[in-house]
């Protein structure tokens, strides 16, 4: 089976739909992020006021006017941080963690030192605003050039790795689609390194994409202690509840390393370019929208709301490492205190070779197929819901988020019933539900 059958970019799989949509994303999606940011900056997280202004023909050449272009100052502050990120990931000591087999068998060799990386990176971050190396407040000021530097490089970004899966690939997972359009778009490489070391997708999924998430709520905090003299604990368990669900993610980062979006998911504007410039525009947004709306809590409303988060990234966390251990002692960890049951599931990889993975059916993986998803999309819940509910657009990125999980575990079924077949129709027996327990 070739890459493009297997990636379901075949004629005959669908392939004209998927690069319209592909098109349809590319042409849409660097221009909303910039849309977005006008909301919560210009229009203070109204869309209504945002639409009203729109709808006036004679405010679109002002509101061209008032759109961010690029500065040298955010172009700096995005390669310090950008190389930082590289410094770290390269040169901190971690474990040599190797990840999934690949459908050509190749196996990837990772350093896990995210844990490391992340703490490193806020004590340069809390070091740099103490001694004025420089003013968190002014990325705010500069967001929206920062977005569009950021679209610019990941968009050149996108194209360099298009061009080096063809002609240059790191691996033999690497391969064109026979369409540029949905080349670019989804990627034409699965581990793409400059040398032998650096990893890319590790880079902009882990380094500049969740780290960028984790720095980019402190900095809006700063300006909300620059407007108003104080940061309001509705601001606080924002930025509190997003850096615990990061500093979640990089202590399962080994996990991360064998989901869809690194074992599966090719170097394309799909994830690269989502993770630089996606995930700092949106994920964010909730306490972008904070910066003009300082709500102070009652302290049963914020106790409430940061305990309920706090369990919701645990459960989130409990599932994934439940998972991790259980593959990793080859079954012979206990679940919940009880032997572990589970299917031994086998599958060729593209070499013809039989391979056997193990699939869990008790803990929180007998509960349902995906279960993870539904803490984690709670969790994104109770770190908005600090803004409370007289505007709508705090709630954008939960929503983003459902839309997402969802659409990733029917991706992820039907990738797991075409890899493993008839074992995968008996995993589904034993657990019948996807996501959401007793209903779906």
């Amino acid at each position: 089976m070739s890459w493009a059958e297997t990636a379901g970019t075949g004629i005959e799989d669908g392939g004209i739909l998927r690069s319209l949509g592909a098109l349809l994303l590319l042409v849409s999606t660097p221009p909303f992020t910039i849309a977005l940011w006008s909301i919560f900056v210009q229009h203070q997280g109204s869309v209504t006021s945002f639409g009203l202004y729109l709808s006036d023909s004679a405010n679109w050449r002002p509101f061209l006017a008032s759109l961010p272009t690029v500065s040298w100052e955010a172009a700096y502050n995005i390669a310090a941080f950008g190389a930082f990120e590289a410094i770290l990931q390269l040169a901190v000591p971690g474990k040599e963690f190797l990840g999934p087999i690949s459908p050509k068998g190749n196996r990837p060799v990772y350093k896990a030192n995210g844990v490391e990386c992340y703490f490193l990176t806020l004590v340069a971050f809390f070091l740099c605003w103490k001694y004025a190396v420089f003013d968190p407040a002014r990325v705010y000021d500069q967001f929206g050039e920062i977005l569009n530097i950021l679209n610019i490089f990941g968009n050149a970004l996108c194209l360099f790795l298009t061009f080096k899966g063809k002609y240059f690939p790191s691996s033999t997972d690497s391969g064109s689609t026979g369409s540029f359009l949905f080349d670019y778009f989804w990627g034409t490489e699965l581990y793409p390194r400059i040398g032998k070391s650096f990893d890319i997708k590790q880079w902009t999924n882990c380094r500049m994409g969740l780290m960028g998430w984790s720095i980019l709520p402190l900095c809006f905090l700063a300006k909300q202690v620059e407007q108003t003299g104080k940061a309001s604990n509705s601001m606080v368990i924002c930025c509190v509840l997003m850096n615990i669900y990061i500093f979640k993610f990089f202590l399962w980062e080994t996990g991360y390393f064998c989901t869809m979006d690194i074992a599966h998911d090719r170097a394309g504007f799909y994830l690269c370019w989502g993770c630089l410039v996606w995930v700092p525009s949106v994920y964010t947004s909730p306490a972008l929208h904070l910066v003009h709306h300082p709500i102070d809590l009652s302290p049963a409303c914020a106790g409430t709301i940061t305990a309920l988060g706090v369990l919701m990234i645990y459960i989130n966390w409990a599932a994934d490492e439940q998972r991790k251990i259980f593959r990793s002692t080859g079954g012979k960890a206990k679940v919940w205190g009880r032997e572990p049951k589970y299917i031994t599931a086998k599958y060729k990889t593209g070499k013809g070779e039989t391979k056997t993975s193990l699939l869990l059916l008790s803990g929180w993986w007998g509960i349902a197929r995906h279960f993870h998803y539904i803490p984690e999309i709670l969790a994104s819940f109770f770190w908005t819901a600090p803004a409370l509910f007289t505007y709508a657009m705090p709630y954008f990125y939960v929503a983003y988020l459902t839309i997402l999980l969802f659409d990733r575990a029917y991706r992820d079924d039907a990738r797991c019933a075409a890899k493993y077949g008839k074992y995968w129709e008996a995993y589904k027996d034993h657990v019948p539900y996807k996501v959401v327990p007793f209903v779906l």
